[in-house]
């Protein structure tokens, strides 16, 4: 059990509501914002004082009653509701990231001739690509090992320009920030995860200021715009399909059929068009 990290979390979602939100009166002298102690408590049908220590960082572990009633009190979503439980440790563990990628999807990346895809495990290094993703994203070949994971690449400044200048680039950046939070509560004890953390934390203000806002929010689908300098502005849709038992996640970059953003990622596949697929790597 995080008490530290489980402390800060409730402090900030009850702050982060507002009385109005639940039908109960701001009054003239409101001090605190967003809900105070007692109304979070009762709202949950635990005791002040059980629910303050939970805010402290004191007291004895939380059952999993307990922390159902004070998520549906706090208005939790699914995501922070799993990592509410994950804090308090009443939730298994996932494993932790692998870098050994199945066969499977390596294939998967073989085939998939038309659609830029990558392989990334849960702190975000791309462990497999195909040359689409390369010709689209990076040229992951030609980096090393330590300049493959996309949220150091963003934070640390190892990206072009024409990365940083994509219009949602900034929401992009949070929503990612938001899912490493999870993934961190779930592999506590993951070096390679606290190591990255600890890293960006010293490196970046930007990452710094959103990993403080204490976001949880699970990964799944998004759209993103890139700005690219052969194929011009694209929306494309990130989808991520999720590999639980080795905790990793193929990415697959698409853009709805007969539009300009689809038009301009047709035109960055390779000349010789078939041999694509042979291509796909795995890093080292």
């Amino acid at each position: 059990m995080d008490r530290r990290e489980l402390a800060r979390f409730l402090r900030g979602r009850r702050e982060r509501l507002r009385p109005a939100d639940l039908g109960l009166e701001a009054g003239a002298r409101r001090r605190t914002p967003g809900l105070r102690r007692e109304e979070v408590a009762r709202l949950a049908g635990v005791s002040v004082d059980h629910y303050t220590r939970l805010e402290q960082a004191r007291g004895s572990r939380p059952s999993r009653a307990v922390l159902s009633s004070v998520a549906r009190a706090l208005r939790l979503t699914g995501d922070e509701r799993a990592h509410l439980f994950h804090l308090a440790g009443e939730v298994p563990r996932a494993p932790g990231p692998s870098a050994d990628v199945p066969a499977n999807i390596a294939h998967l990346l073989d085939w998939l001739d038309g659609t830029p895809a990558i392989v990334i495990d849960a702190k975000y290094d791309v462990l497999a690509w195909n040359a689409l993703a390369a010709a689209l994203i990076a040229d992951f070949p030609a980096r090393p090992h330590g300049r493959r994971n996309l949220l150091r690449c963003y934070f640390t400044g190892a990206e072009p320009s024409w990365v940083y200048e994509a219009p949602g680039m900034r929401e992009f950046a949070g929503a990612c920030v938001a899912d490493l939070r999870a993934t961190a509560a779930e592999n506590p004890d993951d070096p390679g995860i606290a190591a990255l953390v600890a890293e960006l934390r010293e490196r970046s203000t930007e990452f710094r200021a959103l990993w403080h806002a204490h976001e949880v929010r699970v990964q799944r689908s998004m759209t993103k715009q890139i700005r690219h300098p052969r194929a011009g502005e694209m929306e494309l849709i990130c989808t991520m399909l999720h590999v639980p038992e080795r905790n990793q996640r193929v990415v697959l970059y698409t853009a709805a059929p007969g539009t300009p953003s689809h038009e301009a990622l047709r035109s960055l596949r390779p000349a010789h068009g078939p041999g694509l697929g042979a291509e796909a790597r795995r890093g080292a």
